[in-house]
């Protein structure tokens, strides 16, 4: 079978599990996904309400907003202040080298040779994309996840770095960045973009035919926060031993970042503005669904309903036993027989369809369920009508 028949099988799969009970399932995940988008709304608003609040100062007036804080004992949360500053390393203000040599406790890259107070290097394996002849198991895979082996490999060094005067170091002021606990996204810079491919084995073959993935390459990356670099810190600034460290919010999505102020609202912004309105269209989205799902059970157990408080009146008392000692009686040709039961001679035929499937007993019992459908064609019947023959 093609790997084009596996995907239509597929698609035709996912969209029967989506419309089943009339786009119930269909309607419960739009309202999951809108109850999500209007919780990151809330989430991101809160963000840009607070970052709009937060005052941008420099590293040198930092000291001062800091006495003043102290002074007025306002709580940690009116703390939180950007700093704009340039990258150096902790230890050019401990005091532990001399002009004459470079600092200690500075990271170097081993292919720009740059100084660095961040230092990760990435390995990704790069498997292949051909699905092969039986891969069903590659389709689930693409869906639900690649793989469950680890396919990226990531080491992170750090050193202790400040924020200083750019224009005025060494005899500025400088604020302490403390990364404990932050989970944010880095400024770093990529200094080094290399894809390594990987030779095909003696099994490759039969990995890609019965679509099992395979590593063709394996992608190097080296990315640092170098010294001199002018970002931003946004987070709660307290005093520690009288000298000011900056800490990460973790209720902010930003922490260290080369955007300004007026760039972290404008970009907060008009995130919030694409989750309201998605929130929005996909909540109208659910109600829709859900509704109409609603309404065609509803309707489906009236009739439902219905039907099952007039089968007594159509199969009362003796009638039946002597339908069925009628439709026994005798040998039946197998072409004849009851595609349900097996036992008896087909006797009713299903409206609209007009399949003769079925003998009266099981045609009755196909009619009393929530959705009765065909045994033949699985359409939907609204009733039966009995054959006699001449």
């Amino acid at each position: 079978m093609s790997s084009r028949s596996h995907e239509q099988a597929l698609a035709a799969l996912l969209s029967q599990l989506a419309l089943s009970f009339d786009g119930a399932i269909l309607g419960a995940a739009l309202a999951y996904a809108a109850v999500r988008s209007i919780l990151n709304y809330a989430a991101n608003s809160k963000s840009l309400a607070k970052i709009r609040k937060s005052p941008t100062v420099s590293v040198s007036d930092l000291r001062s907003l800091l006495q003043n804080h102290d002074q007025d004992h306002q709580d940690q949360e009116h703390n939180i202040v950007i700093v704009r500053g340039h990258v150096e390393a902790k230890s050019a203000v401990d005091g532990t080298w001399k002009k004459s040599s470079r600092p200690p406790n500075v990271l170097l890259s081993h292919e720009s040779a740059d100084k660095a107070v961040i230092l990760q290097r990435t390995q990704t394996c790069i498997y292949n994309e051909w699905k092969g002849f039986l891969g069903w198991t590659s389709e689930l895979r693409a869906l639900f996840g690649r793989s469950l082996k680890e396919q990226e490999t990531t080491l992170l060094r750090t050193v202790p770095f400040i924020l200083v005067e750019g224009g005025q170091w060494p005899q500025s002021d400088y604020v302490i960045v403390n990364m404990d606990g932050s989970r944010h996204p880095l400024p770093l810079t990529t200094v080094y973009h290399q894809l390594q491919p990987i030779v095909a084995s003696r099994y490759t073959f039969i990995q890609a035919l019965f679509g099992h993935e395979y590593p063709v390459g394996v992608l190097h990356e080296e990315k640092i926060l170098p010294l001199g670099k002018c970002i931003s810190a946004v987070g709660f600034c307290n005093s520690k031993n009288g000298i000011p460290e900056i800490k990460s919010c973790k209720d902010l999505p930003y922490f260290l970042a080369d955007m300004t102020k007026d760039q972290m609202v404008a970009d907060l912004a008009f995130k919030a503005k694409i989750l309201l309105w998605s929130g929005i269209v996909l909540g109208s989205l659910s109600i829709g669904v859900l509704g109409f799902a609603v309404m065609r059970n509803w309707n489906k157990w009236k009739a439902w309903r219905q039907r099952h408080s007039q089968q007594p009146s159509r199969v009362s008392g003796g009638d039946v036993s002597q339908i069925d000692e009628d439709e026994e009686a005798g040998d039946v040709p197998d072409g004849q027989l009851c595609v349900i039961c097996l036992m008896r001679r087909r006797r009713s035929a299903f409206i609209p369809c007009g399949h003769l499937a079925c003998c009266h007993s099981c045609a009755i019992s196909v009619e009393s369920e929530v959705s009765p459908k065909c045994p033949l064609c699985r359409q939907a019947i609204r009733n039966s009508i009995r054959i006699f023959e001449s």
